[in-house]
């Protein structure tokens, strides 16, 4: 069982066209406060990075922030955090980010989100570390991109309990619930096919 306090969440920098993203982030933002779990993310107070932000504090949560020194201004740093990391570059926010953490959640975003989560995830197959990674599929925003890590286990190029790793729903209290739960199989990153 993992237990949650701190709780690493990537997410876009900017709203997206679907309003229910801003729900969601203002929900998760809620729930955690409520929850007394801290969130931990990119430091930025716009998009749906500062929704959460907004929501966690608004309800008497805590924040906890880190952001590269030359993101600081393009971001807007948050400023009413319980905390906040400047650092020299994006590979040591992302580090800090699952150092600071128990679990690592992703909302809807880009390219950035993307590549977080799929690091958070990358770690955890080499057994980096042990934490949940999970994906807030909200109004089946993810669905292209579970349909293509079907894909890679079809093909042979990620293995069914690798891909398994990604704990996923598109309710909130259902992918907090699994991570809660969550136990990592043992040795999982040594049982690899050999591939001739």
């Amino acid at each position: 069982m993992a237990k949650i306090s701190r709780l690493t969440v990537y997410c876009g920098s900017s709203p997206g066209a679907d309003p229910g993203f801003a729900e969601a982030a203002r929900e998760l933002g809620a729930v955690l406060a409520r929850r007394e779990i801290t969130l931990v993310y990119g430091a930025g107070n716009v998009g749906l990075m500062g929704v959460i932000a907004d929501a966690v504090l608004e309800h008497g949560g805590a924040g906890i922030g880190v952001i590269p020194f030359g993101l600081s201004d393009k971001e807007l740093a948050h400023e009413g955090l319980s905390e906040l990391h400047v650092v020299d570059t994006m590979h040591e926010r992302k580090q800090m980010m699952v150092d600071q953490s128990d679990a690592m959640l992703a909302l809807p975003g880009g390219i950035g989100t993307l590549e977080e989560i799929a690091e958070a995830l990358t770690w955890a197959v080499l057994g980096i570390h042990h934490k949940p990674c999970g994906l807030w599929n909200v109004n089946g925003y993810y669905d292209h991109l579970l349909a293509f890590l079907d894909h890679a286990v079809d093909q042979g190029l990620l293995t069914r309990p690798h891909r398994d790793l990604l704990l996923v729903s598109d309710k909130l209290d259902t992918l907090l619930a699994k991570m809660e739960a969550y136990a990592p199989p043992a040795n999982h990153w040594r049982r690899r096919p050999v591939v001739p």
